[in-house]
């Protein structure tokens, strides 16, 4: 600290935390379109802010701490919020039970994350990351209210999916990411194409595409966890099958 901080990485971090606050700021006030698109944009800073740091070598533990409380900002307390005042107020003790537990799941799982991040951290990420946990339930928001405006939401069926996703933070899945791929070396020319489409995808209908990726991610995730239970326990079956 007596030597001072990194400005460009620890600045992109307070902007991603602003971005989370005004989407506390719209949840209060209603507009919770603007609140989901706050979080989605939150979300690019958060990418934004690792990767320069990367680029530039300006990783800090302080920039790290101011990290995950941006974070929590952002992707814990303002979707809780949002998805509280949106659908899951009607619920009474249930609903602010379950936006408690998200805040609670997400805090833990940025806990976990700083001990881990040396470790398995790098290779993968151990449960799923509060900023897709956010992504989601952001998506859904927008999609909602997109397709069919002023209808009001379904508390039963948001209030499982926000306890899922919260569950999901603190187990020990395997979840992928951004941070897998090194965007420093060279890839094959299809990538650069598949980018593109993707891009061009979106770009259609954001509201129902960014909806649509973000329950696929959950999804995958699920299947592919499905998968490596099910080869564990077959490697089991085969190594106590070998001994006898």
């Amino acid at each position: 600290m007596k030597r001072g901080v990194y400005i460009l990485p620890n600045a992109l971090t307070l902007c991603g935390m602003c971005f989370g606050f005004y989407s506390i700021v719209a949840s209060l006030k209603g507009q919770y379109t603007d609140a989901g698109w706050a979080i989605l944009i939150a979300n690019i800073f958060d990418g934004l802010d690792g990767w320069v740091a990367r680029m530039t070598n300006s990783t800090s533990r302080f920039g790290i701490e101011l990290d995950s409380l941006s974070d929590l900002v952002a992707f814990g307390v303002a979707p809780s919020i949002m998805a509280y005042n949106w659908a899951l107020q009607p619920a009474g003790r249930i609903g602010w039970a379950v936006a408690f537990l998200y805040v609670c799941c997400g805090a833990l799982r940025l806990a976990r994350y700083n001990v881990q991040m040396v470790s398995t951290e790098k290779k993968y990420f151990t449960g799923m990351p509060i900023p897709a946990a956010a992504t989601i339930l952001a998506t859904l928001v927008i999609f909602h209210e997109h397709q069919f405006g002023n209808v009001h939401a379904n508390s039963t069926l948001v209030a499982i999916i926000t306890a899922v996703i919260s569950i999901f933070m603190i187990s020990t899945l395997r979840f992928h990411g951004l941070k897998e791929l090194d965007l420093k070396k060279r890839k094959p020319f299809p990538f650069l194409v598949l980018l593109i489409i993707l891009t061009a995808i979106i770009i259609t209908n954001p509201p129902i595409m960014l909806f649509a990726f973000g329950f696929l991610y959950m999804f995958v995730g699920i299947i592919e966890n499905i998968y490596l239970i099910y080869t564990r326990k077959k490697r089991a079956l085969i190594s106590e099958s070998g001994k006898r």
